[in-house]
């Protein structure tokens, strides 16, 4: 099983010996550097999942490492925890300033450290596995629900979301107006989701303009209905007064010709196990994109549910 590695920054062999053997109790691969020229080499050359950095250093200070890190692109997602003697305000919000992820003053409990340490590193991750532009979860953890609901036996229904024509006006208006639709879409799935779904629905982004929702059978309806109320209206939003006029945009098509293409509209394939039963997160796709065919022929935005039994 794959274990965490820590980074510790620090010049005091007597301190950073103490930290390692706190974190090495709980289970995390260890490496030290006793200065900041050699933690940033480390850095580079180890790839640690976590720094913990001495504010108190020969040559270069903690605040100015963590200045250098964060420099490199590459490490925008490098947490760094700081270690401080200094209780004064001052020194703790300039670290979180240049970009420190928490601040721990010393002496400090190994408790508090275990629980920064631990809630750092799950809070990155967290972030590593949803799409920036939505902030939802992405493909990774999507699999990972569909596979728990599986093995655990739950009921549920599997709502596939995809825009139609998205592409066209993608081109068209940009890319700008197109993360727009997407968030638009994001928050009209999430707020029907709260209000029609029970809790621990879920709510995930594939990518692009593909979305999934996974809920409870008897909450289908009213979570798809308000979905495709909201999106008709709100998209509309999105577009200049020409297009809305003519009810349509004109883009060119892959062959470089000139096509119309109607405005946005949101299509819901729906699968459930209330009747059938799904083996793997690959069936349950197989299942999905087979409904995502059938209402694609719908016109305007519609929801289908697959009633099949076997």
């Amino acid at each position: 099983m794959y274990r965490k590695k820590i980074l510790i920054i620090e010049d005091s062999e007597l301190v950073s010996g103490m930290i390692t053997d706190i974190l090495k109790s709980e289970n995390y691969d260890v490496i030290v550097a006793n200065n900041g020229k050699e933690g940033l080499l480390k850095i580079s050359e180890e790839e640690p999942d976590l720094v913990l950095l001495d504010v108190v250093l020969p040559e270069m200070n903690g605040l100015e490492i963590c200045k250098c890190i964060r420099t490199e692109e590459g490490n925008n997602l490098l947490p760094i925890i700081v270690l401080s003697s200094h209780v004064n305000e001052d020194y703790k919000l300039k670290a979180l300033e240049l970009g420190a992820d928490d601040y721990i003053v010393k002496p400090f409990n190994p408790r508090e450290l275990v629980s920064k340490v631990r809630n750092t590193l799950l809070r990155i991750d967290r972030n590593r596995y949803v799409n920036p532009l939505t902030g939802l979860p992405g493909n990774l953890e999507i699999q990972m629900e569909i596979n728990q609901r599986i093995a655990t036996g739950k009921i549920f229904s599997l709502i596939y979301a995809y825009l139609n024509n998205f592409k066209a006006f993608n081109d068209v208006y940009g890319f700008a107006y197109g993360d727009r639709a997407i968030k638009l879409t994001a928050d009209i799935i999430y707020d029907n989701v709260q209000l029609h779904g029970v809790p621990g629905d879920f709510i995930g982004h594939i990518g692009g303009d593909d979305f999934i929702i996974m809920t409870v059978p008897a909450c289908v309806d009213n979570i798809c209905n308000g979905i495709i109320n909201d999106f008709d209206a709100k998209i509309r939003e999105l577009y200049n007064e020409n297009d809305l006029k003519n009810g349509y945009i004109i883009a060119t098509d892959r062959r470089g010709n000139k096509s119309t293409y109607p405005i946005m509209t949101i299509s819901l394939a729906v699968i459930s196990n209330e009747h059938r039963e799904f083996t793997s997160y690959a069936h349950v796709s197989k299942a999905a994109a087979e409904v995502k065919k059938i209402v694609k022929l719908i016109p305007g935005s519609a929801y289908f549910k697959d009633r099949r039994v076997s």
